[in-house]
């Protein structure tokens, strides 16, 4: 560590240094405290759900209740982990990461808790639009359908093939696939963007799409 990032970890900013100073008492002071650090959570846990439930699987009390257990989750890690601040950032800003956490960890455990409609056969059938691929006629939409459901059978690996149809075909959030999968955001991504890149060679190698299509 450079002497200029031991003096700026020694001296953070006067508001979060107040933070500090109020959490770290006893009495009335750290528990007004707590009061403001809940309800400033409170507000980001709320606009990060509505953020990420933009599809409208979640909303009303259930969204609240978990806007509220992802808030509690947050602020009792942050008490306990006051110590671990080093003042690189402003202390909402660093407090603000772990309620963000809460919530993507309690949206991803929640969605595999509800039913789900059962995977049909139209899906497959809008696959095509999700590559960019506009079949001339009925004849030509059924032969390109049953080629991406061969490359997905035969082309992917099997944790390719399971996130690519949770993820492209029925739409599950990315935080569900976190939960249920393992990893992170990116390495779904990576995973989702390796998969479609074997789809499409496929397309290419049947003559549903030109070389040059592939990327």
């Amino acid at each position: 560590m450079t002497p200029a990032e031991q003096t700026r970890t020694a001296a953070p900013d006067h508001e979060s240094a107040r933070w500090l100073a109020d959490l770290h008492a006893t009495g009335p002071a750290r528990d007004a405290a707590i009061e403001r650090l809940h309800e400033l959570l409170l507000r980001v846990a709320r606009a990060e759900l509505h953020r990420r439930s933009a599809t409208g699987r979640i909303g009303g009390p259930e969204l609240d209740d978990l806007s509220y257990q992802a808030t509690a989750d947050a602020l009792v890690t942050i008490v306990g982990k006051l110590d671990t601040f080093r003042g690189e950032s402003r202390f909402t800003t660093w407090a603000c990461k772990f309620v963000i956490f809460e919530v993507s960890a309690k949206l991803g455990r929640h969605f595999w808790q509800r039913p789900h409609v059962a995977y049909e056969a139209e899906d497959w059938d809008r696959l095509p639009d999700r590559f960019g691929v506009e079949p001339d006629h009925q004849a030509h939409q059924r032969g390109l359908v049953q080629a991406l459901r061969r490359a997905v059978d035969t082309r992917l690996t099997e944790r390719q093939r399971a996130l690519f149809v949770a993820r492209v075909l029925h739409d599950v959030p990315l935080d569900a696939l976190v939960a249920k999968f393992g990893g992170n955001r990116n390495a779904i991504y990576k995973t989702l963007f390796d998969a479609r890149r074997k789809l499409r060679e496929a397309l290419v190698a049947e003559g549903y799409l030109d070389e040059g299509e592939v990327s």
